[in-house]
């Protein structure tokens, strides 16, 4: 349920409890990120384990993309803001990633792709986010989900606000991403100078807000571009635009409260299971 901030019923308010700012590092074959989760200020938000925003218009940044890689028991999100990314895998899955496209990757069992630019220059902008999976669900058989930027609904629930759903429910209107575990939203949040937008989620799910364009208000704190908002238990968040327009993603999830073992591209609930993940890596056998 999304409404104008006048509107919002009485509830509680989710505050900003930390606030991050990712660090510089690279991936894959030396790909240039800042990493947000999965640093050692926020190692991780149960069930997020990850999130890497990338951005340069310098080819030299991504041109040497993901080779081919394995993963196993977590789920990958690739949201593009610019640039075109095409991804390959081993079970004969391909496809072309666009501005405004995403990919909700589930690995499951395991399987070995890769995700390699389809440009040589210009802007390659986006969010790399890593979910947990359940120990009942991580060696379920590999999915996707994948959508066009006109899959993407829009959804406008008050004046100068706009807001892309990815997953969860704004206004009436319904992401395409179903069947997750652990019932995610997924938001792209626009604000024109002066508006304001709240919206409820789940009491008990563990959320985080992150500005990449523009500076907001999160209840009574700012938080300033390229800065990750931790916020409290509760059941409403409100961001306003005061100074100038502002854009964020907003993303909670049910936590899964269970043991966590990470090896790179693995990550299970115990080291005897991140054993066998190598060896039937290893073995070709993901």
């Amino acid at each position: 349920m999304s409404t104008n901030l006048a509107e919002v019923e009485t509830g509680t308010e989710r505050r900003v409890v930390a606030v991050i700012r990712g660090v510089p590092t690279s991936d894959g074959a030396g790909v240039k990120l800042t990493r947000v989760i999965g640093q050692r200020a926020l190692p991780d938000l149960d069930p997020f384990l990850m999130l890497d925003e990338f951005g340069s218009e310098k080819g030299a940044d991504y041109i040497g993309g993901f080779p081919d890689h394995p993963h196993r028991g977590f789920e990958t999100v690739t949201y593009m803001l610019d640039g075109r990314m095409r991804h390959w895998d081993n079970k004969g899955n391909s496809g072309l990633l666009v501005p405004g496209s995403v990919q909700w990757m589930t690995a499951g069992s395991g399987l070995v792709h890769s995700e390699m630019p389809e440009q040589e220059d210009g802007l390659m902008r986006g969010f790399q986010l890593w979910i947990n999976l359940p120990a009942k669900d991580k060696m379920c058989a590999p999915r996707y989900q994948e959508y066009a930027p006109d899959k993407i609904p829009v959804a406008k629930p008050a004046p100068g606000v706009s807001v892309k759903v990815i997953a969860g429910e704004v206004a009436g209107t319904k992401g395409p991403i179903g069947g997750v575990a652990t019932d995610p939203t997924y938001l792209d949040i626009s604000l024109e100078k002066g508006a304001g937008f709240s919206h409820r989620l789940p009491k008990e799910h563990n959320a985080f807000a992150y500005m990449f364009e523009g500076a907001g208000m999160i209840g009574v704190k700012e938080v300033e571009k390229q800065q990750l908002a931790v916020l409290s238990q509760g059941e409403v968040f409100s961001v306003t635009a005061e100074a100038a327009p502002a854009r964020l993603i907003l993303v909670a999830g049910r936590p899964l409260r269970e043991p966590v073992t990470k090896y790179g591209p693995f990550v299970m609930n115990t080291p005897e299971e991140i054993h066998q993940a190598i060896a039937d890596y290893q073995a070709g056998r993901l």
